[in-house]
């Protein structure tokens, strides 16, 4: 299995509106519950007005589109990160998924599923 990674960092928000979000930026996801309005986003696309914000973030994401049939992927991406002690930060969409991990944990993240058997493409 391929992961791509993504040139650019990420902050991880928590904001009360959703019009402050630049929906024309590259990248960003939005995630809405009954209790709050989570934002991924790169770090100089955060809006101004969001309550809280943790930036350092990397990603990379699994490549190509993921048959809803398919099982385990994320499992064993995040197994295998937890096994080396690395947090993770993860986002799906409808084609795949996206894992993010803090930035001092990026290069270790993609050399231990490297190590795993994983393709790690730029």
């Amino acid at each position: 299995m391929e992961l791509e990674k993504l040139p650019y960092s990420l902050s991880v928000c928590r904001t009360d509106r959703i019009t402050d979000i630049g929906l024309n930026d590259a990248f960003y996801f939005v995630g809405r519950t009954d209790e709050e309005i989570s934002l991924v986003c790169r770090s100089e696309c955060v809006p101004a007005g969001v309550k809280d914000r943790e930036d350092g973030w990397r990603a990379f994401r699994v490549r190509g589109i993921l048959d809803f049939s398919l099982v385990g992927i994320l499992a064993d991406l995040s197994r295998i990160l937890a096994e080396n002690r690395i947090g993770i930060f993860a986002v799906s969409t409808f084609n795949t998924d996206y894992i993010l991990v803090k930035e001092e944990n990026y290069d270790r993240a993609l050399e231990v599923l490297a190590e795993a058997g994983y393709t790690i493409l730029p």
